[in-house]
């Protein structure tokens, strides 16, 4: 037996001496790993008998027999009656590092993803989609997630419906009834985890790869990026004061996705017309239309626009809504209503592709809805973002002296600014410097070649206060870039 002389053990005690701050188990085991992976034990080589390493090491036999277990375990020695030997192990692989293969083994369809900047936490001024969340009432939303937890117990430790806690079905359903002019049964509604989640959902039960989907452009970049991963080819319909407008020139399209109530990122509202043109048009082409209901629970003027859901019996429309701009955007709970003639079929699906999570928050959420809590907040939350459009109007036309136009609706969480001519993604490069995170309008096109160019300014967690200084630094911005 071939075993390791003096030099061995000095190598084991000055690395002991190193790994002070480790236990002594642990850094024996850190020490022999390090030692075999880089060749320093040769492999087939045996090492000192337990009490010997103990004995020389000045520890004691069990630190020893632990830690050569654990290598054992692992597959670096073999341990038999005769002790331990070193196993032979393959070469590491040679080459790139791993960033670029990662970059490089990435999917063609997930390398043509829109670009999206990260979210930043706390949320920088004018960031789109984000609500007031220092204004939700979490002392409430406390009490309602301590009783869930008090009554309901460890229950709600375990897995649950994959379609969502009944509870919060049902109370989305009345919500739905009597604010969105949608009839439906709780039994059609499935909780998902936000609206995108929703969308891709959308895209693995109703569509296959290579087949095609409509998109508004400009339009919602996480619609985008589902149908991409999903393999769909996508085209973009043109989106005008009237909404989306149904283009019977292009390719027949399996999924039709569409905001009708308020168009993001315009702002627009689509026409009665035009919704029960492009129902009829799904109905003819056996196509599905994916309503995103975005902001529409923040409508300043007038009565709430019906859904495009409730304007027919049996439409073929799957609705989506979330509570990320309603109340905050880490809850994770959005949903989507599917059609009487999918419920059934749906159901074994949604079973292999969901697992029932969040159970209390869900319940939570199921009785800040039903003790009129939702209904308070929203009430609140739309006079708060009213007076903020209002005061950004305002601001916007005082601060911002280039040529412009306010693409606004409304109602919403945000204002589009479109300024020909400028580099809006070098734009919002230099502003997230500033503490600034408003959207490049380009950024929502499809195609870039034809894409305006501009800012999309959210308003949801921006103080009023702070509207004139944000603007005058991003107008100083545009004259750096335009100068060069």
């Amino acid at each position: 037996m071939n075993i390791p002389d003096d030099p061995f053990f000095a190598m084991l005690a000055r690395s002991l001496q190193a790994r002070a701050g480790e236990t002594l188990q642990r850094s024996l085991y850190s020490t022999l790993k390090e030692a075999v992976m880089q060749g320093q034990l040769q492999a087939q080589s045996w090492l000192p008998g337990s009490r010997v390493m103990a004995q020389r090491l000045s520890v004691s036999r069990n630190t020893v027999n632990a830690a050569l277990e654990q290598l054992a375990m692992e597959g670096y020695l073999r341990r038999d009656r005769r002790g331990s030997r070193v196993t032979t192990l393959p070469q590491p692989p040679q080459g790139r590092d791993c960033p670029e293969m990662s970059a490089a083994s990435l999917s063609s369809r997930l390398q043509a993803l829109p670009p999206v900047l990260p979210r930043d936490t706390p949320p920088l001024l004018f960031a789109p989609g984000t609500p007031a969340i220092n204004y939700f009432p979490l002392p409430l939303w406390r009490r309602l997630l301590d009783g869930v937890l008090r009554e309901e117990g460890s229950r709600l430790l375990g897995y649950g419906d994959s379609a969502g806690e009944w509870p919060l079905r049902v109370a989305i359903a009345r919500h739905l009834a009597l604010s969105r002019g949608i009839d439906c049964d709780a039994r059609q509604i499935v909780i998902t985890e936000g609206a995108l989640e929703g969308v891709n959902l959308c895209t693995q039960l109703l569509s296959e790869p290579g087949q095609t989907a409509w998109v508004e452009e400009p339009g919602y970049f996480g619609a985008k990026s589902a149908f991409i991963s999903a393999g769909l080819r996508l085209e973009g319909i043109s989106v005008d004061e009237e909404g989306m407008q149904i283009d019977r020139d292009l390719p027949t399209p399996t999924l039709i996705f569409t905001s009708p109530s308020h168009q993001y990122p315009t702002g627009s509202v689509l026409s009665a017309a035009r919704r029960l043109a492009l129902l009829e048009y799904a109905r003819q082409h056996n196509a599905w239309i994916v309503e995103d209901d975005y902001d529409s629970e923040f409508r300043f003027s007038g009565e709430p626009i019906p859904a495009m859901r409730g304007m027919a019996s049996n439409a073929p429309v799957v609705y989506l809504g979330t509570f990320s701009k309603t109340l905050f955007p880490s809850l994770r709970i959005g949903f989507m209503v599917l059609p009487p003639a999918l419920v059934e079929s749906a159901q074994p699906a949604i079973r292999a592709l969901l697992r029932g999570g969040h159970r209390a928050e869900q319940c939570a959420l199921a009785r800040f809805i039903e003790e009129g809590h939702y209904t308070r907040h929203l009430a609140a939350m739309r006079r708060l973002y009213r007076k903020r459009q209002s005061q950004l109007h305002e601001a916007l036309a005082q601060e911002l002296t280039i040529p412009h136009r306010v693409m606004a609706g409304e109602g919403g969480l945000h204002l589009t600014v479109v300024i020909e001519g400028i580099d809006d993604v070098a734009l919002v490069r230099l502003a997230h410097q500033h503490q600034l995170a408003p959207s490049a309008l380009s950024t929502f096109y499809l195609n870039r070649q034809h894409a305006r160019s501009g800012l999309v300014l959210g308003y949801g967690n921006t103080s009023a206060s702070q509207f004139a200084t944000a603007i005058r630094t991003l107008q100083r911005l545009i004259a750096q870039l335009q100068n060069g």
